[in-house]
């Protein structure tokens, strides 16, 4: 039986950041998301924030922290894309990207280990992308600041692995969400033949994998990246 904790998902009004709320919630756990809109699921608590702005994470933390106590789980999963060729890509492009997506996670992580170093505890899932190590044209933005987590996440391991806090990445692959649902047949098809599981893959399993390496028994694993993407990237 996993102990509950305060669990902190970025993102998690949509997509898999929702689901991965869902399933914390379900395991019994006290649960809040940020969102810039919307809401997360039923039994979560909303709190606005945008990770590109230090102290509007602040004030979320704060928030959290006074309704449900000291996070002790965070999950950084928002994420923006601006998929073009290099060639046409702005450097506005670019930066909006890596600002969101790797220093968001930054600033999301740094604010978490404050009180993880205090309660000598914590669990930091930083969601990744099967992009980040297999690449993508067009998304050399986006891929690059995936890549970035990994070594995020193996810093912070060597910094804060002695404290009982742990930091790992999870890397999804092509996931059954609407946007994927609304590629034309043929595309699906083409990206299925790529895929050795021959499918695309659930939103609960990628959620399943964040849940078990937050919980008591994965407190030995830290600096991995565990791949959900059906063998798309293996030889990473």
């Amino acid at each position: 039986m996993t102990t509950p904790r305060t669990v902190l998902v970025t993102g998690g009004n949509r997509g898999i950041g929702y689901a991965i709320a869902e399933q914390f919630v379900a395991e019994g756990h006290r649960v809040a998301v940020t969102a810039r809109s919307g809401e997360g699921p039923e039994g979560t608590l909303t709190v606005r924030a945008d990770v590109t702005d230090t102290a509007s994470i602040d004030a979320a933390y704060s928030e959290v922290e006074e309704k449900l106590g000291a996070v002790e789980v965070v999950v950084a999963n928002a994420g923006i894309t601006r998929d073009t060729l290099m060639m046409r890509m702005s450097d506005d492009d670019f930066d909006a990207v890596v600002d969101t997506n790797l220093g968001g996670t930054f600033r999301v992580v740094k604010r978490a280990s404050k009180g993880m170093l205090k309660a000598r505890y914590g669990r930091i899932v930083l969601i990744s992308s099967v992009v980040g190590l297999l690449g993508s044209a067009g998304q050399i933005n986006y891929a690059s600041s995936k890549a970035g987590l990994v070594g995020m996440a193996r810093s912070i391991t060597r910094e804060l692995g002695a404290r009982g806090i742990t930091a790992n990445v999870v890397a999804p692959g092509f996931i059954q969400t609407d946007m994927t649902a609304s590629l034309p047949e043929d595309t699906q098809a083409e990206y299925k033949k790529r895929i050795p599981a021959g499918r695309f893959a659930e939103v609960s399993e990628v959620a399943r994998v964040v849940t078990w390496l937050a919980g008591d028994d994965a407190a030995y694993i830290s600096g991995a990246v565990i791949p959900v993407d059906g063998g798309l990237g293996m030889g990473h």
